[in-house]
């Protein structure tokens, strides 16, 4: 399925979430911690510290700061790799499933609300 928008469409689509967000009671994250966490619930696990680096091209204490802080929140958790101890696997939760379909339905609905 393809959706097709003006860039102007786009970034409106794009304005709308972010200010539900804004707005929701919700934790706002930033575009990074978003970003990640799309990547741990949209992309098969497993998931390590060193693989969501590499994925986002960025380093991994960037990563760690941004799981401490989703981690307080409940987002994700950590683990270490009892097959390999250097390894510190990233593992969803029911909080950030729950933050990521409601995400999804904020996506859904501002996209409804966009004039054609």
């Amino acid at each position: 399925m393809s959706v097709v928008m003006r860039p102007s469409q786009a970034l409106r689509l794009w304005q709308q979430v972010a200010l539900a967000e804004v707005r929701d009671e919700q934790p706002d994250l930033s575009v990074r911690q978003t970003a990640i966490l799309l990547t741990i619930y949209l992309d098969p696990p497993p998931h390590t510290v060193r693989g969501l680096a590499a994925k986002l091209a960025v380093t991994k204490p960037v990563i760690t700061r941004a799981l401490d802080s989703m981690g307080a929140l409940k987002l994700v958790s950590r683990h270490r790799d009892e097959a390999d101890k250097r390894n510190v696997l990233v593992k969803r939760t029911v909080e950030g499933a729950l933050y990521v379909e409601r995400l999804g339905d904020v996506i859904i609905e501002a996209g409804r609300e966009l004039p054609l």
